[in-house]
């Protein structure tokens, strides 16, 4: 059942979502509805980089978000997130640094909701349904991980791009090529060619087949 918070609050898509592994507390309901913060991004624009202190969490109620880092100047795409998740930048679990390598950036109009870590240590302490929540997404973050990193192991181009279409875990339509390419390891004439040789491969198969 839905914790007794205001209808209209702005926390309550965060809420409905972490009830779906464990029952909240109208008290940690308040908690959040009093210390998160509604945020909204526009496209193309950075959430978080490594010149921001890295304090908090962010829930994507809508939207595109993209992960990455910059080696020599270069864009390496490490994940997206295509809302309804909570995401964040590189953070050591010691609590430094403060500051991440990692980048998050709006790849659509965003509205998010901010965590501040503070809070979610808070919870972690005061309510014990905050410590399995935590548990449950981490081992699914963790295992979102693995799979990432597992695609990334794959040798073939092409292997890696029909792996990640069979996984249906990213919605490449909706994705500028050069970030796809990027987050596939490959290069953008690479994936043109590709994707070219996929859909034409696809239009020629019998309907039904």
């Amino acid at each position: 059942m839905m914790p007794n918070i205001n209808s209209s609050s702005f926390v309550k898509p965060l809420i409905e979502y972490m009830e779906q592994y464990h029952p909240i507390s109208p008290l940690l309901a308040t908690h959040y509805a009093t210390q998160c913060t509604r945020l909204t991004v526009k496209k193309n624009k950075h959430i978080v980089s490594p010149v921001d202190s890295n304090a908090a969490l962010y829930f994507v109620v809508s939207g595109i978000v993209r992960g990455f880092i910059k080696d020599s100047n270069k864009d390496i795409t490490t994940w997206f997130c295509f809302g309804n998740n909570i995401v964040g930048a590189i953070r050591h679990p010691d609590l430094q640094p403060y500051h991440s390598v990692e980048y998050l950036q709006a790849l659509e109009d965003c509205e998010l909701i901010r965590i501040p870590y503070t809070m979610i240590e808070y919870a972690y302490s005061n309510f014990e349904e905050a410590n399995v929540v935590g548990r449950k997404l981490l081992a699914l973050h963790y295992y979102a991980a693995s799979e990432r990193s597992i695609l990334a192991r794959i040798p073939n181009a092409l292997r890696r791009y029909r792996k990640l279409e069979e996984s249906k875990k990213i919605d490449m339509n909706r994705i500028p090529l050069r970030y796809l390419a990027s987050y596939l390891g490959m290069r953008f004439e690479t994936l043109s060619r590709i994707r070219s040789k996929e859909l034409n491969k696809a239009a020629q198969e019998p309907v039904g087949a």
